[in-house]
């Protein structure tokens, strides 16, 4: 398990489309090798990623930003994105890479980790319960993203 270096951009991109066609969303995909470095290396880097190597070849990866919580006062982890490419599930990586984001988490004085996981993924969602992980079965997530977020923002 390794913190993403700048040269990994290129891999990044590679398991975020090899994420979204698992997901049926390889339509949404605008992703690009500039983006990514901007975001994750640039001079305001708005998230961080791991990567999960198996014997040597790249397994998955975690891609993570901290968020804020206004009840604990405290920052949290969102884990945006965990993907472990198919050959490689079953091994124990995905536990490792929550692990490690739990202990990041902890040593950054976060309150809290938490993610989304589609309804229909049963395999991650039952996973996600076996490590104590807790659905927050009362919250909806809402989402403005293309022509209805330029309208809004219109709006000021």
């Amino acid at each position: 398990m390794r913190f993403a270096k700048e040269t990994d951009a290129e891999l990044i991109l590679g398991l975020i489309r090899a994420l979204a066609e698992f997901e049926k969303l390889s339509h949404e995909v605008t992703a690009d090798i500039d983006s990514l470095r901007r975001s994750m290396f640039g001079s305001r880097r708005v998230a961080e990623v791991l990567i999960a190597d198996y014997a040597g070849r790249p397994a998955g990866f975690a891609l993570f930003f901290h968020n804020f919580s206004t009840f604990l006062g405290k920052p949290g982890i969102y884990l945006e994105d965990l993907f472990i490419k198919p050959e490689f599930r079953g091994k124990g990586i995905g536990r490792e890479m929550l692990a490690l984001l739990a202990k990041l988490a902890v040593e950054r004085g976060c309150g809290r980790l938490e993610w989304a996981v589609l309804n229909w993924n049963t395999r991650a969602i039952d996973f996600y319960k076996r490590l104590g992980a807790q659905p927050m079965d009362d919250w909806t997530v809402f989402r403005l993203t293309g022509k209805s977020l330029d309208e809004l923002a219109d709006l000021f």
